[in-house]
């Protein structure tokens, strides 16, 4: 048989294992989910799906009064969609990786760009950022995730976690955060000077700054600068 034969290519790139919980990875880049009930993903993110399910667009009082006014009032939150019923779902965001974590109590805070999906057992709220850093930063979004439950997060190539120590803050590029403990509160730090409004500055003019103890995650890409 030729190795090129498409009888060898769907040997290659078909389906070659049984996930191992309702929340398993197919490759790194999609997510398998053995969907009993429902399930909250980012709009958009399904690919293929197995079964009985019905997909429908996040509704304005689907999660109560107080998340709506901020959604309708900031225009920040991720567009959501529910997945309702039972079969097995794969999901995907631009071919990022993806990485589950498995909440036992903890909370963590994840920009709403790289949030992919949560069970609904995961309490969840928007975060509201100051309108001003917000602007600066590209508009950037976070939801808090706390309690139990199985989260998926996306980042471009592989993610680095770093950890944040007493007197030692952490400065990340906003466009490149992904996440960070729950219970930290960063803040934006500005260099403005002269180089940076004469197009001479090294670009990196507002960072986030973590002080505290907890971790924060980066990706190696800027949020909107690549889609491998």
């Amino acid at each position: 048989m030729s190795k090129y034969s498409i009888q060898e290519f769907i040997n290659e790139t078909k389906k070659t294992k049984e996930p191992k919980d309702s929340f398993d990875l197919e490759t790194d880049r999609i997510l398998d989910v053995q969907l009993a009930g429902n399930l909250w993903a980012k709009m958009g993110s399904m690919i293929a799906y197995i079964g009985d399910v019905k997909f429908e667009r996040e509704g304005l009082m689907d999660h109560g009064a107080d998340r709506m006014l901020k959604k309708a009032f900031t225009s920040e939150g991720s567009e959501l969609m529910s997945a309702t019923g039972k079969g097995q779902i794969y999901l995907s965001d631009q071919g990022k990786k993806i990485t589950i974590l498995d909440l036992q109590g903890e909370k963590i805070t994840v920009n709403g760009n790289d949030l992919l999906a949560f069970q609904p057992s995961v309490n969840w709220d928007i975060h509201m950022m100051r309108k001003v850093a917000g602007m600066m930063s590209g508009g950037l979004f976070n939801i808090i995730l706390e309690g139990q439950g199985k989260i998926a997060i996306t980042t471009y190539y592989e993610p680095l976690t770093l950890l944040v120590e007493p007197g030692k803050p952490v400065m990340t590029d906003p466009s490149a955060t992904v996440a960070w403990s729950g219970h930290l509160e960063p803040e934006f730090k500005t260099d403005m000077n002269y180089k940076t409004f004469l197009g001479r500055g090294s670009g990196e003019s507002i960072q986030m700054k973590f002080e505290g103890e907890g971790f924060v995650i980066v990706q190696p890409c800027f949020e909107g600068t690549s889609n491998q």
